[in-house]
Formats: C-alpha cells, sequence, structure tokens
C-alpha cells in the first residue's frame, strides 16, 4: 500500500510503500508514550525504507532515546531514531540502523486512510503509566514486553499482506 504522510504544520511530506499497514500494534514504552503517544501509546507501521521520499527534510530532526542496557544496566543512547518535525514536534517515522531496509512510520502521521485491523496487540504494558486504561477487544493479545510475532508475521498470520488497497 503507497502510504502518504506529513507534520501538522505542514514542512515536511514523506510517503513510502508498506506491505503492513494496518495500524494494530500499540506500543505502551515510555518512549513512544512521550515522543509519540496519544491515549498512553504510539502505533507504528512498517514500510519498505527504499522507498521513502522526504520533502522538506531541513526540517526534521532526529532523536534517539537513552535506554538501560539490559545486560549490564548501564545508560545508552538507541540506534534507533525517531525522526519528527522540528517546527512543528510531530513524530514521523522511526528507522534502525539495525534493520536497515524497514522503516516504521507512525500511524499518526499517515494522510492515507488505513485499513482497520481485525484484533490488536498491546505491547510494553509493564511499563505503561498508571493513568492509561489497555482498552482491549475480544481477538486483542496483551505484553508485558515485545509480542510473539513481528508486525509481518501478524499481517501473514491473518491474510492480509495481499488485501492492501493500492
Amino acid at each position: 500500500m503507497h502510504l502518504k504522510g506529513s507534520c501538522h504544520c505542514g514542512s515536511v511530506h514523506f510517503t513510502v510503500d508498506s506491505l503492513h499497514p494496518y495500524p494494530f500494534n500499540r506500543c505502551y514504552c515510555s518512549i513512544c508514550r512521550k515522543t509519540a503517544g496519544s491515549g498512553g501509546y504510539a502505533i507504528n507501521l512498517g514500510g519498505d525504507n527504499t522507498t521513502l521520499k522526504v520533502q522538506g527534510k531541513q526540517n526534521i530532526s532526529v532523536y534517539q532515546a537513552i535506554i538501560s542496557n539490559a545486560e549490564t544496566g548501564e545508560q545508552e543512547e538507541s540506534p534507533a531514531q525517531r525522526n519528527f518535525c522540528q517546527k512543528c514536534g510531530s513524530a514521523l517515522w522511526l528507522w534502525d540502523p539495525r534493520w536497515p531496509d524497514l522503516v516504521h512510520p507512525f500511524a499518526s502521521a499517515i494522510d492515507t486512510e488505513l485499513p482497520v485491523p481485525p484484533e490488536r496487540t498491546h505491547m510494553m504494558i509493564g511499563s505503561k503509566a498508571a493513568w492509561v486504561e489497555v482498552q482491549t477487544d475480544a481477538n486483542d493479545k496483551v505484553f508485558d514486553l515485545y509480542p510473539n510475532e513481528s508486525l509481518a508475521e501478524w499481517h501473514q498470520r491473518l491474510g492480509l499482506e495481499n488485501r492492501e488497497k493500492h
């Protein structure tokens, strides 16, 4: 599916092709909640980084969160690069050099009508804010940390990869 996105003030516009456009995976971690969250979580999609086209690149800044290393407990900079508009602060996409072929646009920045997911995954519940109410439907899955399937695997399991609108 060809996605079009933008920031709130219109200084940045982008397009990207996505085989995984269903906005199903809600992340409640403190990084997502504080940098892109609405309702206490953020939703990102899967995109093909080679298709990302950006207008207004000069208006983009990158944030790399400081995280605790699981093995050493030391604080370190995450390699994940959260791209946002430096004028209005809109979260646009995340790119991580560990998976260079992928880009993860935030659903909140997408202007294209997205398909409605048949179920949702709620991840990082263990770090959600106390005020956040997790609203789940009967088929939703909830994880304290990470889900047991990737964006691609979720789409494949539900047979959604070949049904997207182009």
